[in-house]
């Protein structure tokens, strides 16, 4: 029933019963039940309801009940970090979100076996440390360790399509491997395929893998791009643009890109730094033009730089000079405030 503000002109509380004991106050020590009881007189008018029962509390007179009922402020912040730990100064990178290309010849180190366990816990360890930094990892690895597809094609009546196809589930072998092995030292990972293996990884949906990163967790994208006749690192630069990655990683077994054949020519100068064009006209054995091609027209910068040098994983997704950068310069990292 409502009431309008014209019925109901003013009303009055006039206390005609004070308090009883409770039972239950032997049992809390610092309130004690009041029983209370009202007579409601509406002015204007007579209310059929003459006793209103509210049962409320009151404090006794130890002001030391009521400081041991106040809440406690905790100083810890979000993620179990103190206050005074959150307040430092946070370090400094150039990247937040990057796509490592991992080559699957640099994943077979001395090539004694297919995949050397030494060098996958070298490329897990230094992930895990760039995640604790807040920086969103994913990975494409190649399969050349295990089964090149263009090396293979026209072999034993094996036409190209086919081979690349067993290529993409050489990468899988390989991204399964770094996966387990992340895993073991506690890097939360999910590989995704470019094609239906439901059984082994999930599909590669691109808004899933990007919560996947927004979580916290590194994707591991396999199969290439699920089509032949298409790199790897093809594949890397698509899902570098499809994610919203700053730039792309490539770890091979070089320093980075020289201006000639080091392996022929001692003199042979590294490069620091490279746009597309020069990439491009001088036909420097960085990327396939597909990927160059791709990279640049989404401003999409690349790092060349060698896997096996101990650091130099984390100092590359740090944003720190190593290698040779493509299609940008080194300037000073921005603050991960």
């Amino acid at each position: 029933m409502a009431f309008s503000a014209s019925f109901v002109h003013s009303v009055s509380l006039n206390t005609i019963a004070s308090s009883t004991s409770s039972p239950t106050s032997s049992f809390l020590p610092c309130w004690s039940p009041l029983r209370t009881h009202y007579r409601i007189s509406v002015a204007g008018h007579r209310s059929s309801w003459r006793r209103l029962s509210v049962q409320c509390t009151s404090l006794e007179s130890n002001p030391d009940h009521m400081n041991s009922r106040q809440p406690q402020i905790s100083s810890l912040g979000p993620f179990g970090v103190s206050i005074r730990e959150s307040s430092m100064a946070k370090p400094s990178v150039r990247w937040r979100r990057v796509l490592l290309k991992v080559s699957g010849e640099a994943l077979a180190g001395d090539r004694t076996q297919n995949i050397d366990p030494k060098i996958t816990m070298s490329i897990a360890r230094e992930v895990a440390a760039v995640t604790r930094l807040g920086i969103e990892v994913a990975i494409v690895v190649g399969g050349g360790n295990i089964f090149r597809g263009a090396s293979w094609a026209g072999s034993s009546g094996l036409d190209r399509s086919s081979a690349d196809y067993i290529g993409m589930l050489a990468t899988v072998m390989n991204a399964i491997f770094l996966q387990a092995t992340m895993e073991s030292i506690g890097i939360p990972t999910r590989v995704q395929t470019a094609f239906r293996m439901s059984e082994v990884a999930e599909p590669y949906i691109r808004r899933r893998a990007v919560r996947h990163l927004e979580k916290g967790r590194v994707v591991i994208f396999a199969a290439g791009t699920g089509n032949p006749f298409f790199t790897t690192d093809t594949a890397a630069a698509l899902r570098c643009a499809e994610i919203n990655a700053e730039v792309v990683l490539k770890a091979t077994n070089v320093d980075g890109v020289y201006d000639d054949d080091p392996r022929r020519n001692p003199n042979a100068r590294l490069l620091d730094t490279l746009t597309y064009q020069e990439v491009t006209s001088k036909d420097l054995s960085v990327m396939d033009l597909t990927a160059i091609t791709l990279c640049q027209e989404n401003n999409i910068p690349v790092v060349v730089f060698n896997l096996s040098n101990p650091g130099n994983i984390s100092k590359a997704i740090r944003g720190e000079r190593v290698g040779t950068l493509i299609g940008s310069t080194w300037n000073t990292p921005v603050s991960m405030s």
